[in-house]
């Protein structure tokens, strides 16, 4: 594991993340006019009769008519691959041929480069243009608007399976599609350059897609789910399993914990709606967190009601933000390349009169005499470091730790954050809460599907349960396990760990069963 001599985690007394300190940083914004324009609404194409026989899997292996880079879903959603993108596939397909549709300029790392590269593509990662809601703005580090002309913005991120998407809905990361039509024709439009498709060969995909299963347990909710019968009321068809020892503890470790968002014999369902109650603070039009006055020891955050939402910032967006700075101990997937840097307005709705939340906020004053520490817009998408150690501006720094009441002074992810490379739901809904806040997947099939979260910052299951069991558990205390710790490669100046050694394989060899 990497470690770096100018960072360290220094805990506050709000629960969630430890305070990232002592850090200089220079970031730059991406520029988001490179590939989108407004386009003309067209008539969906005549079906031929050639393409009127084809099956939903065939359709799902065929080009588009109109498709300027002749992608299929099968391009990205791969079948060999649990119908999803992995770094290895993509290796694969470029020693074998650099000129397939998958290496289109869309997704190279810079669309306007000679030649070019695709060392994000080669991640897994693809790139995703988002439009920017009425009631948002982008802004700098010093609150400037610097909203593109067209309110795009892109992200990169992996490919979701479509295996078991007839368990949950809505569709994508982000919850942006409403069913698998939706889905398909955004497909079409944003990684096949195409346009509107014939209605039936959508229908035909999604219906296929409706069809494919991780296993025969997953098909049996489905079809619990198709007749209509609740969630909570569907028979636990993983009891059906014959598990080792090993597995049976990871088991009982997954009710325990996992369970609680994960729950449901679809998992992919919240089932403790105190833990999900508990995971949205409200904030203070600065977008830091609002806290009870007068200050508590140790301090108490005010909840926001989000009782309809079930989209939750779990921290991967902001555990990828430490790893795109140098500020981690654990090895993300894809701290080797860049993502975009952003920092977005709410306003209470499209007039805006009225401002809502920063988010990230705005840094708190540091002591010392480095002056201002970061700037976003130089449009080269790179996120420069400076540690702070030695030259003009070097020194030790600390954010203003409290507020005049006492309390913390944090943004929701409870630590000092200075973008974000994602900002999850909250782009597509205009709903401060939703900021880095994605859809809670399936745990079905989780084994064929690596690499892990959104920007793909796991490599493997095994990172995924100690990121979680390291930082990500931390704010919900309940979920610390008893048991002797790890020793902690941030110094164990963080919270404890909320697993053992032990218990961390088991939970893995269970999923790896699902």
């Amino acid at each position: 594991m990497k470690t770096h001599n100018w960072f360290k985690f220094i805990t506050q007394s709000a629960p969630g993340w430890a305070l990232v300190a002592g850090t200089l940083v220079a970031i730059s914004g991406c520029n988001s006019n490179d590939t989108n324009t407004v386009k003309t609404p067209v008539k969906p194409p005549v079906e031929t009769p050639q393409r009127s026989q084809m099956s939903g899997e065939v359709l799902f292996k065929t080009p588009f008519p109109g498709a300027k880079n002749q992608r299929t879903c099968a391009t990205c959603h791969v079948p060999e691959d649990n119908f999803t993108l992995t770094p290895a596939h993509v290796a694969k397909v470029f020693k074998e041929n650099p000129n397939d549709p998958l290496f289109s300029a869309i997704d190279a790392d810079d669309p306007k480069a000679i030649p070019l590269t695709f060392e994000h593509l080669k991640k897994g990662l693809i790139r995703v243009w988002l439009t920017i809601p009425a009631n948002m703005d982008l802004i700098d580090a010093e609150g400037n608007i610097t909203t593109p002309a067209d309110r795009k913005i892109f992200v990169w991120r992996g490919v979701p399976s479509i295996a078991d998407a007839a368990l949950t809905a809505p569709y994508q990361l982000d919850g942006r599609a409403k069913n698998l039509v939706e889905q398909a024709q955004g497909a079409v439009e944003g990684h096949s350059e195409g346009t509107t498709t014939q209605a039936t060969e959508l229908e035909r995909i999604a219906d296929f897609e409706r069809l494919t299963f991780s296993s025969s347990r997953a098909k049996k909710v489905a079809d619990q789910l198709a007749k209509g019968v609740a969630p909570k009321d569907i028979p636990d068809v993983d009891e059906e399993l014959v598990l080792t020892p090993e597995e049976t503890r990871g088991r009982e470790l997954y009710k325990k914990v996992c369970a609680s968002c994960h729950g449901g014999p679809n998992k992919a369902t919240i089932v403790d709606r105190a833990i999900h109650d508990a995971s949205f603070y409200a904030l203070k039009p600065d977008g830091n967190v609002l806290y009870s006055v007068p200050a508590t020891i140790p301090a108490t955050p005010v909840l926001a009601d989000q009782p309809d939402n079930e989209f939750i910032n779990i921290g991967s967006a902001m555990e990828n933000f430490l790893a795109q700075i140098g500020a981690t101990e654990h090895e993300s997937f894809t701290r080797d390349v860049s993502f975009p840097a952003y920092r977005f307005r709410f306003y209470k709705d499209e007039s805006k009169q009225v401002v809502v939340a920063e988010l990230p906020p705005k840094t708190a004053p540091l002591d010392g005499d480095g002056g201002g520490f970061f700037e976003i817009g130089d449009g080269s998408g790179q996120c420069v470091v400076d540690t702070g150690e030695g030259g003009e501006g070097g020194g030790d720094f600390a954010p203003q730790e409290s507020d005049s009441d006492g309390n913390p002074i944090m943004g929701p992810n409870g630590a000092l954050q200075l973008f974000t490379t994602d900002p999850g739901r909250a782009i597509i809904t205009g709903n401060p809460y939703d900021f880095e806040a994605f859809d809670i997947p399936t745990l079905r099939g989780i084994s064929k599907s690596a690499p892990y979260w959104h920007n793909h910052i796991s490599e493997k299951l095994e990172d995924v349960v100690e990121l979680y069991s390291d930082h990500l558990l931390a704010r919900y205390p309940s979920f610390i396990q008893p048991g002797e710790k790890e020793a902690d490669c941030d110094g164990d100046t963080g919270p404890e760990e909320a697993f053992t050694k032990q218990q961390k394989a088991d939970l893995v060899a269970y999923l790896k069963r699902l």
